[in-house]
């Protein structure tokens, strides 16, 4: 009989949390056993040890105090070897990275939102991968996976920034990791703003449906209203790609609800990143004139939230007077959004550039995207150095 499958999401639980912080093999047994159902006899069979000795080393009156003994029971049972007292010089310094990990994450996230995205991928890539290091040789503790979790949402959530609409597979990739690691901590605020971000990169890469399932999960978990307010708006723009009119208006009007109530927040949570989402479903739902006339009210320089908003917003801007025969002022929108693109490194924004412009009238643009595409290509991270991931 084997618990090992097991071990490695035990000691997230908040029981075994306790157990762990005690830093007494006696409590950290009898919790290992409670939590897997082992009796005696099986938890001695898994480690090699008589029952009885099991029986002594829970009640106390049996100690093991060599290193090869302690470092023997962390290995099979999957505990951090510093739970147990008997932390290598590797081990310390993990520990010491653990407390830069937290500025490394929440100072990527920063330049994430002000729209340096690839710098916050090079920042988070050799936290992110010494992380998922230990997460493999099952030495995690609920500190470490909470930080992981949050790493890999926040490279996911960059990566999908920067990367080129064919290989946006791997910010879903990540933020789908952070979800699945998300699941094993107890915090339903986190699990909803994971669900939050792998629905938007879902979305991303064309995957609707299941952006709507992971969305609406989302919704169901946010409880702070300006959260919800995020999930709202990124599942309108979801059900407005894919044609859903009842749930993107329906979606759109309780985010506007929410905004009133606890005013803008973020990037996401704001009446430009509204207006936007609201004119692309009025386009992609077959509202031309509608998306058209909110095309031609257009916020003021400096009021977007962050450069991708900026380039998005010109983009929808564009497409929408473009639909309705507006050709100049489609093409002055394009060259803009094509501008903020290039300057602020963001492909997937050329890319849909590229995708608009197909007409006559727009080659000059289509040409420009297309050199500046390859130019981002050329210079572009190295993605396949990521872990995890072998390509397609």
């Amino acid at each position: 009989m084997s618990a090992r499958p097991a071990a490695r999401w035990l000691w997230l639980l908040p029981e075994a949390r306790q157990a762990l912080e005690s830093r007494e093999l006696a409590v950290i047994l009898r919790c290992y056993r409670r939590l897997t159902g082992l009796s005696q006899a099986a938890m001695g069979e898994l480690l090699g040890y008589d029952p009885s000795y099991i029986s002594l080393l829970e009640r106390r009156q049996r100690t093991i105090g060599d290193r090869q003994g302690l470092a023997h029971i962390s290995r099979v049972l999957s505990i951090p070897p510093h739970a147990l007292g008997i932390s290598t010089e590797e081990d310390a310094d993990f520990l010491a990275a653990l407390q830069f990990g937290e500025s490394t994450v929440r100072l990527a996230e920063i330049a994430r939102q002000a729209g340096r995205a690839a710098e916050a991928v090079e920042e988070l890539w050799p936290l992110v991968a010494r992380l998922e290091a230990r997460l493999k040789e099952g030495l995690v503790d609920h500190g470490t996976a909470s930080l992981l979790a949050r790493a890999r949402a926040t490279l996911g959530t960059s990566l999908g920034h920067v990367l080129a609409e064919e290989r946006l597979y791997l910010a879903a990739y990540w933020t789908g990791q952070a979800m699945r690691l998300a699941r094993h901590l107890d915090n339903s605020s986190f699990l909803g703003h994971t669900l939050r971000m792998h629905g938007n990169e879902l979305r991303k890469a064309g995957r609707h449906g299941a952006a709507i399932a992971r969305l609406t999960e989302a919704a169901e978990l946010s409880h702070e209203t300006q959260e919800r307010g995020q999930t709202l708006i990124l599942l309108a723009r979801a059900a407005g790609e894919q044609g859903n009119t009842e749930l993107h208006d329906g979606s759109v009007a309780a985010s506007e609800r929410l905004m009133d109530e606890a005013g803008p927040s973020g990037i996401l949570f704001t009446s430009f990143s509204l207006r936007e989402v609201r004119m692309r479903g009025l386009l992609e739902t077959g509202r031309t004139a509608a998306a058209a006339k909110l095309a031609q009210s257009r916020p003021g320089p400096g009021e977007a939230p962050a450069p991708q908003w900026a380039a998005i917003e010109a983009v929808t801007s564009a497409d929408a007077l473009s639909a309705a025969g507006d050709l100049t002022s489609a093409h002055a929108l394009y060259d803009e959004a094509l501008s903020l693109a290039a300057r602020h490194r963001l492909p997937h924004q050329v890319q849909r550039v590229v995708r608009s412009v197909r007409i006559r009238e727009f080659e000059g643009i289509r040409a420009r995207a297309r050199t500046e595409l390859e130019n981002l290509h050329r210079h572009g991270a190295p993605i396949g150095a990521f872990p995890g991931v072998s390509g397609r």
